[in-house]
């Protein structure tokens, strides 16, 4: 194997073997009701370090909306503010360890009624106190961050401070003259709502400054780190707000058309997601710079992005608007190759993974080979029975990740529990073992899944720890109640890490140098 200090980004070389975890921020311990980028996500890479992890992936990490959904930012471009770590604002001397008492909350469930107002006045406090006595060095690094950011922060910011003033309704129920974006409105606004802007300017260029400490640190470790980029914004974002030339509005800025998937064995009525669409043709007459822009913003943090929905770049499901169902909807094509030659002229290269699930035809597999992406595999979807099953790992290419499963499946042990017998069969047969007790599954498909061909190996941290359907991270369809889950620090023993380094040494996947330690040298932004 031929790694080099750090692993190979997309597409992978054939020799390239590596492994990873799956675990959301929000989910990692924490004393404040949710994790965070600051000192737990530092020992969570030392932890993935020392079990001979090369990459940790999270979920799309902006500022949620609806049902505290990841999939479903308030801005492509901004960072989620409950993710600031208050260890370290107390070190940047903007808080107190006096200032504030940790929420009662559950350590192994977010409350977001609880920890959103918590994390809100903490935010409140640190602005406060840096208006009062903030650092100069401070104050400099600020004021260049907003200056670098304008592009999308002056809209953000202005758009998060009228969703405050309007008790966070959706912007199409504001006043008309700021749907509109009236410029002699805008203008009022921005003066009427400075401090609240500033305020929301300021969060993010926290949330920013920590990020990068944490980026340091990873890389220090050699651990690359996968962003995930939903295909589609919501439509109550800044993105839709501040560009609506990019999507099909009507004249009052209402979606024309909404996103979803059609009819299929699991839904007889499809899947209405409620996203706008895109409108291709404006985007191309850009050269997808706003496309570009976001891709370029998650690279500043990530290493790798996760394609979510990839079928999309060849066509999209697209349902007109106020439809009951999905099912009168139709394939409308995506952008295709030509967006992806524009994003390799402007990156240089193609650092994604491409989720291609779900009902996928030749044209998405031929773009995404066109292109080398590595596409997805989930080992929960291979026992039907076929020999031919594309998820079983005798039929991987190597420049492919292989998950156990995702945020979006069960745990596996909660996934074995319901499984029919037929495919419990067929599992065992795949094995080559007797029936195995569901204690059992999760570390079955972990190996199986280290000792397959694909270049990349992952599986979601509750896997690693044999956790079952309490555990999941995400029901599908399901409004409300998702995203909750998180790991207490007693669930990660060292037990388990070492078993995965063990594993990951058997099956090739280890970096084939030991990894010096490396001492961080801090630096503000």
């Amino acid at each position: 194997m031929s790694n080099d200090s750090l692993p190979a980004l997309p597409p992978f070389p054939s020799d390239y073997r590596a492994s990873g975890l799956l675990l959301h921020v929000t989910s990692l311990p924490s004393p404040y009701g949710i994790g965070d980028v600051g000192p737990t996500a530092i020992e969570w890479i030392d932890q993935l370090y020392d079990g001979g992890q090369s990459w940790w992936q999270a979920l799309p990490l902006g500022p949620t909306g609806y049902g505290n959904s990841p999939y479903q930012s308030l801005s492509s471009f901004a960072g989620n503010g409950l993710l600031i770590s208050p260890d370290w604002l107390i070190e940047d001397s903007l808080l107190s360890a006096g200032d504030f008492a940790a929420p009662l909350s559950s350590p192994s469930a977010v409350d977001y009624n609880t920890v959103i107002p918590f994390k809100h006045g903490l935010l409140e406090k640190a602005w406060d106190n840096f208006n009062k006595t903030g650092r100069a060095e401070l104050r400099a690094a600020f004021e260049q961050f907003c200056h670098k950011q304008a592009h999308w922060l002056d809209d953000y910011a202005l758009f998060r401070a009228l969703k405050i003033q309007h008790n966070n309704a959706y912007y199409l129920e504001w006043p008309a003259e700021l749907v509109r974006r009236e410029p002699a409105a805008l203008a009022q606004a921005r003066r009427d709502l400075a401090n609240q802007i500033d305020q929301v300017c300021f969060a993010q260029f926290l949330l920013f400054r920590q990020g990068e400490r944490l980026q340091k640190h990873a890389r220090a470790k050699d651990v690359r780190l996968i962003g995930d980029l939903p295909f589609f914004v919501s439509p109550d974002s800044s993105d839709v707000w501040a560009n609506p030339e990019l999507f099909l509005l009507d004249e009052q800025r209402r979606p024309r058309f909404v996103a979803g998937v059609p009819p299929d064995y699991f839904s007889a009525q499809g899947q209405l997601w409620g996203n706008p669409v895109y409108n291709w043709d404006a985007l191309r007459q850009t050269g997808y710079r706003w496309c570009i822009d976001r891709l370029r913003a998650l690279l500043a943090h990530v290493d790798v992005i996760r394609l979510d929905h990839f079928r999309a770049f060849a066509a999209a499901w697209h349902v007109p608007a106020g439809a009951p169902t999905a099912q009168s909807g139709q394939w409308v094509p995506g952008p295709g190759a030509d967006f992806f030659s524009a994003v390799e002229r402007e990156l240089g290269g193609l650092p994604f993974i491409a989720e291609d699930l779900g009902l996928i035809t030749a044209d998405v597999y031929a773009l995404r080979d066109q292109f080398q992406v590595p596409g997805t595999r989930v080992l929960q979807f291979a026992f039907d029975g076929s020999s031919t099953n594309p998820y079983l790992p005798h039929n991987y290419p190597s420049n492919a990740v292989v998950y156990t499963g995702t945020h979006d499946n069960p745990t596996t042990r909660g996934w074995y529990e319901e499984l029919p017998p037929n495919q419990r069969q067929n599992l065992s047969r795949y094995l080559n073992s007797p029936q195995r007790d569901s204690r059992e599954v999760a570390w079955d498909l972990i190996r199986l899944a280290w000792s397959s061909p694909a270049a990349l190996a992952m599986a979601p941290l509750q896997d690693v720890l044999n956790l079952g359907a309490e555990a999941r991270m995400n029901i599908p369809g399901r409004a409300e109640g998702n995203w909750s889950w998180r790991s207490t620090e007693e669930l990660l023993s060292a037990a388990d890490f070492h078993a995965l380094q063990d594993l990951t040494r058997s099956s090739d996947r280890l970096p084939m140098v030991p990894k010096p330690a490396i001492e961080m040298v801090e630096t503000p932004l």
